[in-house]
């Protein structure tokens, strides 16, 4: 089960300022509040990629949509706020996601070293990089997302919410899905 209680409705709605996969318009809208040092986050962030490829392959692209916030844990998880600039400064050269993936694939390697060897294999502009990630130009955006999940009720990643209300079950394929699908209706 998931950690939380709490709030139980998406209070800031998704839009275009946020990291998406699909449409907005889909049926199913499914955002993660995660934090890239999380193990947890990375585990949910995995079976969510599982679940979209079948549920795509079943109902269409146009079925679910796929947001991610950043929320990270610095008390505890002190690389992770670099690691969501690092993400969102390849985002800027369109390079969110191949990045993303690569900070949850090597968790336990997100010094600031690592994430320009990181950058530098995704063909990043790496004076460009550095600069954002120096004059910290994503940090604003890293704590709207904060302040937006801590609005819904997250104290700790991962978060997740299908069609604007929280998701409380098991964190498995076959409960996942089956909640999809039947927020779909």
């Amino acid at each position: 089960m998931s950690d939380e209680r709490g709030q139980s409705f998406l209070l800031v709605p998704p839009s275009t300022q946020d990291r998406i996969q699909g449409v907005l318009s889909a049926r199913v809208v499914l955002v993660i509040y995660g934090d890239y040092k999380d193990p947890r986050s990375a585990d949910v962030y995995n079976l969510i990629k599982v679940i979209k490829q079948e549920l795509s392959a079943s109902f269409g692209e146009d079925y679910l949509c796929f947001i991610f916030r950043h929320f990270p844990q610095i008390q505890i998880h002190p690389h992770a706020q670099r690691a969501a600039q690092a993400a969102l400064a390849a985002a800027v050269q369109g390079q969110f996601w191949s990045m993303h993936d690569t900070l949850f694939a090597h968790q336990q390697r997100l010094e600031n070293g690592y994430l320009i060897e990181y950058a530098n294999d995704l063909g990043l502009d790496i004076p460009q990089f550095l600069k954002e990630l120096s004059k910290q130009v994503h940090i604003d955006h890293i704590n709207e997302d904060i302040k937006g999940g801590m609005q819904s009720g997250v104290t700790i990643a991962p978060a997740l919410f299908i069609n604007g209300n929280r998701y409380t079950g098991y964190w498995n394929t076959t409960e996942l899905t089956a909640a999809i699908i039947s927020d779909s209706h």
